[in-house]
């Protein structure tokens, strides 16, 4: 397959994980506005490792589908929809991705 394709599955997978992950969010979001002790014990949850790592995959996911939405958003328009720029689409959005990630795993840890 060629990259482009491969760039656009992420892109879906990245979507279902978004998906996913909201419901986490949701319920840390509850836990820490329903009263101090709760945001004292989501604060006290999220210095854990695990929740660290899964919130830089959250993260991650988030960064890659953003990139890839507008990505898709240029395609929508008429840009880059040939087969040389769909591979310079998709290197430039896997390039962006790869340093967004790599900035919210600096934020997040």
């Amino acid at each position: 397959m060629p990259l482009p394709a491969y760039t656009s599955i992420l892109h879906r997978i990245s979507g279902v994980i978004l998906f996913v992950g909201i419901a986490f969010l949701l319920y840390g979001l509850d836990l820490s506005l329903g009263s101090k002790e709760g945001f004292d014990q989501l604060k006290e949850c999220l210095q854990n490792p695990v929740a660290k790592f899964i919130a830089w995959g959250l993260l991650s996911a988030l960064a890659y589908h953003l990139v890839a939405g507008v990505k898709h958003l240029f395609m929508d328009v008429g840009i880059g929809e040939g087969k040389a720029s769909g591979v310079v689409g998709a290197k430039l959005t896997i390039a962006v991705s790869a340093a967004l990630i790599v900035l919210a795993g600096v934020w997040v840890w």
